[in-house]
């Protein structure tokens, strides 16, 4: 399978979206940023970013029954920002009795809930992060990608997926990582496989989706680009597969919300 071999110019694209965010904090007023730290890759790049603006960034951890090597790799990048800016500071919130509280609350599913209550975790941790930039009069800075915003719909829907900007939204996963490397995040983050850490367990991102990151974005710019699904190998072709079936499946994650509109009948 081939795949995009363009090298980002990674010094310009992250002056741009430390530009970017410092001009939007500018332009608005608002005082500094929120982000979540998950351990990820993402998170790590986003955090990084926004704290070379100089501007005050808040990283909280909100750990779920999390695994304790995604804790303890969050825990070591937050340290990192730390040494490095002085305008990075930090709280912990466990949500772990939250979770446990609304669980115990609801009425035992009569089908599999599992993904409900992964989502659910995803949402918990949004309220806190907005309850934390409405404290401050912060604003709530997303960690999507493209592939995973705009490509296959890989986000909770009010989860992950609420937020105030989305600094990487236009770089592809691989983009990410280039990023990562010319920002020096740590390497236990730049190697750990990518995972939501949603489930409670260690599934990773791949074993969800079905595909790689890299095999996705190839899809991607396959679709985008016009291209014959004439000669595909096997894996191609159900690469391709599931590339369409979630993009489709997602789209009401990735288009605004429908609204009904009522002037041609009034």
């Amino acid at each position: 399978m081939c795949f995009n071999s363009i090298v980002m110019n990674t010094q310009v694209v992250t002056q741009h979206i430390v530009g970017w965010l410092s001009d939007y904090l500018q332009q608005t007023g608002i005082k500094g940023m929120v982000i979540g730290i998950s351990g990820g890759i993402d998170s790590a790049v986003v955090s990084t970013l926004c704290a070379q603006t100089g501007k005050p960034v808040l990283c909280l951890e909100m750990p779920i029954h999390q695994a304790p090597n995604q804790v303890n790799r969050g825990r070591a990048h937050i340290d990192f920002l730390k040494e490095r800016y002085p305008n990075v500071s930090s709280l912990e919130v466990d949500l772990t009795p939250v979770f446990d509280t609304f669980v115990g609350q609801i009425p035992t599913a009569e089908t599999d809930n599992a993904l409900a209550l992964a989502n659910t975790r995803s949402r918990l941790r949004m309220t806190t992060l907005y309850y934390f930039a409405g404290l401050y009069g912060y604003m709530v800075v997303g960690t999507g990608n493209k592939i995973e915003d705009f490509g296959v719909g890989f986000f909770t829907k009010y989860g992950d997926g609420g937020v105030d900007v989305s600094p990487i939204a236009d770089l592809m996963k691989s983009e990410v990582y280039e990023l990562a490397d010319y920002l020096e995040i740590i390497p236990e983050i730049r190697q750990a496989p990518p995972t939501d850490g949603l489930f409670g367990d260690d599934r990773t991102d791949e074993d969800q989706l079905g595909a790689s990151y890299p095999e996705l974005e190839w899809a991607m710019t396959f679709v985008e680009e016009g291209h014959k699904e004439e000669g595909l190998t096997p894996r191609q072709a159900q690469v391709l597969s599931i590339f369409k079936r979630l993009n489709k499946a997602n789209q009401h994650k990735m288009q605004p919300i429908p609204v009904c509109k009522v002037n041609s009948v009034k």
